[in-house]
Order: C-alpha cells, then sequence, then structure tokens
C-alpha cells in the first residue's frame, strides 16, 4: 500500500516539475556578480541558460548543502552511538564469561551452600 502511495507521489512530482520546466524555457542571462560589482573587479562572467534549469539547479543545490550540513551536525551522535555499541558488546562478551565461570563453582563450601539452597 505505502509502495503505491510512494509511487503516485514520485508521479505528481515528475509531472509537476515537467509542467514548470515547460512553462519556464525562456532562456536567461544567469550572472556570477551584479553588473556592478563585475564592473568594479574587471570580471563579467555571464551564462544563458533556460530558466526550469536555474529553478532546479537551486533546488537540488539547497538539497544537497542540506543534506550535508546535517550530516556534518549529526556527526557527534552518529560518534557516540558508536561508542556505546562498541561498550554494549564489551560488556556482553564481559557478561559471557561472567556467567561461564559461574556455572563451575571454583570452592567446595561455596558448591555444598549452592547444594544446599537447590535441594
Amino acid at each position: 500500500m505505502l509502495r503505491y502511495l510512494r509511487y503516485a507521489l514520485i508521479a505528481v512530482l515528475m509531472v509537476l516539475l515537467l509542467t514548470v520546466g515547460l512553462a519556464n524555457r525562456t532562456v536567461v542571462p544567469v550572472r556570477f556578480l551584479p553588473e556592478d560589482v563585475a564592473a568594479l573587479f574587471g570580471v563579467s562572467w555571464q551564462m544563458e541558460m533556460p530558466l526550469f534549469l536555474v529553478i532546479l539547479g537551486g533546488v537540488v543545490i539547497g538539497v544537497v548543502i542540506g543534506f550535508t550540513w546535517e550530516w556534518l551536525r549529526e556527526h557527534k551522535h552518529r560518534k557516540a552511538a558508536s561508542v556505546r555499541r562498541k561498550e554494549v558488546a564489551r560488556l556482553e562478551r564481559e557478561l559471557a564469561v561472567m556467567k561461564d565461570s559461574a556455572s563451575v563453582p571454583g570452592d567446595d563450601v561455596l558448591a555444598l551452600i549452592d547444594r544446599r539452597k537447590a535441594g
């Protein structure tokens, strides 16, 4: 059920993006700097491309920057989880060793006491 809902959402998104692309086919100049600042520095980098590429490119760049920012922000949480996971594994190994050694009584007096409690 959720798979079909996901496919429907992707189809709607594709139709929406196709509509935006067809509606914004006009070629526009994309400048690196405003004209006054470019004249001040003597740099006039300009590229002409369809408007829908500018819009979708901005969205893609924003998503990539957002995902990268979140990945970097969550690094401390991933590191803490890794440390905790290693600590849990070490404690589980230690517990297994303690259980194995507890099943074999090491002292005759303690073995007698354990038998008396059990019987």
